[in-house]
């Protein structure tokens, strides 16, 4: 199938100045992002970034053991592979596609070449960045102090954001591993949300009925991530 997505739906990319988008475009590369793609290993060097455009891509915590907990995900809203640009050139964490979609590439050295420039790239990935950290600190104190239905809620509610429409296609096992939780919570925590009639869950298919009291029933957490995203980044609001 043929990749015909504007790469405009993504965020950062739309954010651009003319000037910087004319220069950067034709460094990206359209890519297909399937469903469990890993975009990068932990502490192995990174030779692109990734622009989702109708994709989420979640960033894990892999212990020795294997298992692993999301400290993050990023959609429409950003970049995957900030360490490239921050100088790290690789990161403890993995990067895998949880909803597929497409999105964009662009080659490590051409980004970088575009950050050193210290112009309105630079400024904007920049403020990504903050906006990221924030997220993932605000997942490590909800995962550390919320219920699991509260988790839930800010999880699909950050999912969503990072998507359009009203759906998501994701197992209950999917999501345990993200959470870093048993499965079995993850479908009682369903549950619950299912018969107070804030979401409809059936193979696979999540789909939100109640924003609105999704958005209540979620901690503080949530909130948070959003007003600092749209702090630092207010474009996004517009699109």
């Amino acid at each position: 199938m043929p990749h015909t997505m504007d790469p405009k739906k993504n965020h950062l990319l739309a954010a651009l100045p003319e000037a910087e988008w004319l220069r950067c475009r034709g460094f990206l590369e359209p890519v297909d992002l399937p469903l469990g793609q890993v975009l990068y290993e932990s502490g192995r060097p990174m030779s692109h970034v990734y622009f989702p455009c109708n994709a989420i891509v979640s960033l894990l915590f892999v212990m020795e053991n294997g298992a692993s907990a999301e400290i993050a995900v990023v959609g429409n809203e950003g970049i995957v592979g900030i360490s490239l640009f921050m100088g790290g050139g690789s990161t403890p964490s993995r990067a895998v596609v949880q909803s597929a979609g497409l999105g964009y590439r662009m080659r490590a050295g051409a980004l970088t070449e575009e950050f050193n420039r210290s112009g309105p790239l630079m400024h904007l990935l920049l403020r990504y960045t903050q906006a990221l950290i924030t997220q993932m600190a605000q997942t490590a104190a909800c995962n550390r102090h919320h219920s699991l239905d509260q988790q839930l809620c800010r999880w699909l509610l950050l999912s969503l954001d990072r998507l359009q429409g009203d759906e998501l296609v994701m197992t209950q096992e999917l999501i345990a591993n993200m959470l870093g939780v048993r499965r079995e919570g993850v479908t009682e925590a369903a549950l619950k949300l299912q018969k107070l009639g804030l979401i409809r869950y059936a193979r696979g298919h999540i789909s939100v009925l109640d924003r609105a009291g999704l958005e209540q029933r979620s901690c503080e957490c949530y909130g948070v991530v959003k007003k600092e995203y749209d702090r630092l980044l207010p474009e996004r609001r517009a699109t």
